[in-house]
């Protein structure tokens, strides 16, 4: 179960909210285009402005998003909102999601209409949220690059 820790937000709800730019690109694509089994021109790239939930454990993509990068669905998880409603959402192929100069790939939840950045990737990528400033920090431990805790 994934736990999308948040209710439907209107787009006037940014007290305390982090919003960043954000580049996704399907990793598939790129993993292609490496083995030069695909024209570098056909790689799918979005980039656009997300927000930072520490709330949810995966990062969410909206389906136009999926669509845009032509990711395939490859199963169905069940998520549970903060108010306790669970759905059957999807999730898809390897993202790669580039942020703050840093990357990393997962697959990612379908739903909702906003781009989410979950846990996960602030976890893989060691940035801190600076709600004060409404801005992600690279951990002070490591500010140059980012360590994974095994």
């Amino acid at each position: 179960m994934v736990n999308l820790n948040r209710y439907n937000r209107t787009s006037n709800d940014s007290i305390g909210a982090v919003r960043i730019k954000v580049k996704l690109t399907n990793a598939i694509d790129e993993a292609l285009i490496s083995r030069r089994m695909l024209n570098p021109n056909m790689l799918r790239v979005c980039e656009t402005e997300a927000l930072v939930d520490t709330g949810v454990v995966r990062t969410v993509l909206p389906i136009l998003i999926v669509e845009q990068l032509g990711l395939r669905i490859r199963g169905q998880r069940i998520a549970q909102y903060a108010n306790g409603m669970e759905e059957s959402i999807g999730v898809t192929e390897p993202v790669i999601i580039e942020l703050e100069g840093r990357e990393t790939t997962e697959a990612t939840l379908v739903t909702r209409n906003t781009l989410l950045i979950g846990q996960t990737v602030l976890e893989t990528l060691d940035l801190l949220v600076d709600c004060k400033n409404q801005r992600l920090v690279p951990n002070p431990e490591h500010p140059n690059y980012p360590v994974m805790r095994i």
